[in-house]
Formats: structure tokens, sequence, C-alpha cells
């Protein structure tokens, strides 16, 4: 059977994996004051950031509409996955199921559709979408990749460390912490994923304690990591991204490693100085 892919824009893709022909990516749309700003190809992230600086508005983001999912499910695949941003973060997996909804109603189940919410986002939603590839390549039923990209989506491990929370804080997304970080003191919280949650796990004062906490942590939860993909993403500071593939490389064997830039949902929420680690 023939597959098909479908991403919102939260997943940080390579260059790569966006000419692949594989993905197909559905945009959220960004506000920085006045201006609406597409999260497409067309995405000008040194210019975003500028914009976000220079506007004393928090910037927000809204969600792709059902008719954008239910148009992509339209346009070949006689299997369709869907991955989204984390449904607690989001509204949309929310979108991308109701246009699953309306797809069925109109043309029937002529289709088997599938959408995961990522439990995860940037470099975390990138790792789903290549294990679906993975998958759908190796001939594996429809019924077969639900069940696996379950259970890979419920292991993985998400670590991020920003320069500042002020975005996720502002935009609702940190509703459930209840530590008030010291930003006036540079302390930097190491945050995590648990179950498409955001928490904090520590903190270190200045960035590069605080990436070197995230390694540790990494390095003291991942299992079988030479069966594993690292990802990480990053906000303009590849050298960050760099810093800790080096440190993590040094202390654990990967089957590969994966490193892209923050695209627009992802420079939003984690800032300029970001990054964020999933395997």
């Amino acid at each position: 059977m023939s597959y098909k892919i479908v991403v919102d824009s939260c997943c940080d893709l390579t260059e790569d994996l966006r000419k692949s022909g594989v993905f197909q990516v559905i945009p959220l749309t960004l506000q920085v004051g006045g201006k609406l700003i597409v999260d497409d190809e067309t995405f000008d992230q040194a210019a975003f950031l500028k914009a976000v600086r220079e506007c004393p508005e928090c910037p927000k983001s809204a969600c792709p509409s059902p008719e954008q999912f239910k148009s992509a499910y339209e346009s070949g695949g006689d299997m369709v996955f869907v991955v989204t941003l984390s449904q607690h973060l989001s509204g949309t997996y929310n979108s991308a199921v109701l246009a699953k909804e309306l797809y069925i109603e109109e043309h029937g189940e002529d289709k088997k559709i599938h959408v995961f919410s990522s439990d995860s986002a940037a470099s975390g939603e990138a790792l789903i979408a290549m294990k679906i590839r993975e998958l759908a390549e190796a001939g594996k039923s429809f019924e077969e990749i639900v069940e696996q990209v379950s259970d890979f989506r419920d292991h993985m491990l998400t670590y991020f460390v920003l320069e500042t929370l002020d975005s996720l804080k502002k935009n609702g997304r940190l509703t459930g912490l209840q530590a008030i970080f010291a930003t006036a003191l540079n302390i930097k919280p190491v945050m995590a994923g648990d179950h498409g949650v955001i928490v904090k796990v520590d903190q270190a004062r200045g960035m590069q304690k605080a990436l070197a906490k995230l390694v540790q942590y990494v390095a003291d939860n991942v299992k079988n990591p030479e069966q594993k993909i690292l990802a990480i993403s990053h906000c303009n500071c590849p050298e960050r991204a760099k810093f800790v593939k080096e440190q993590l490389c040094r202390q654990m064997n990967f089957k590969d490693v994966y490193i892209a830039p923050a695209a627009g949902v992802t420079s939003l929420y984690a800032s300029d100085g970001g990054v964020v680690v999933t395997i």
C-alpha cells in the first residue's frame, strides 16, 4: 500500500528531508504584533527573531484549520499518517482529528488515516515521522505501524534548555509548572516532556552548565542508545547543538545523529538560543 506522512510545521526537518517528497508540512500561523507569518518554506528566522525582539507584545501561534489537513488527506496515499504537536500544547492535534472525521464523512473509509499526537515537538515530531517512514518502507501494515510508532513515541525522551521561558509562560504552555525562575540570576531551567506536558527537572546558573545537565539527564536515562537516533533542534545556535552532540557522543554510541534548525513554531517557543533534544 502507498503511504503519506503529514506533519505540522513544528516538526523540525532538515532541508534534505523537506525536499525528499516524503513529508507534507501543514503550516501553523505565527503572529508578531499585527503581522501574520505563515510557517512554511518562506519563513525567515532572522527576520522573525528580530521582529520578536522589537515587538512589546508576546508572539503567538494559531493552529492549521481542519480543511488544510483534510486537503492533505485527499491528495494521495492509501495509508495516511499524521504527526502533530503534543495535544497538551496545541489545538493542532484536534484540528487533524476533526479533518479525519470530515474526510470519512465525505469520502467514506477508502483509505486508512491515523493521527499521532507526538507528546513532544520539534525534534520529537521529526523522530516519529522518520520512524513511520522506516516502517512503511519496510512493508509493515497500517496496524503494525500504528502500534509500533505509538510504542516508540511512548518511550521517547525529550529535554530542552531555553534562554527564556517568556513565550511559553505568556502563551499558557507552562500552566502546570510551579517553580518561579530567577532569570535575574541567569538561572536556566532544564525542562522535559512528560507525556506531552512540560515539566522542570533541574536548573543551573548559565546556559553552558544547564546544557551539561541536559546531557547528563539524557545519558542517565537512555537505554540501548546504539538502537536509537539522537535528534537535536536548535534555534539559531548551531554551536550549542554541536556541544550537546559531542558531549553525548563521547558517552554513548547512537545509531545516527540528527540535527535540524528550528522552523517557525519552535523558534517562537524556544526563542533565540534554545536547544531541544529528543531520543
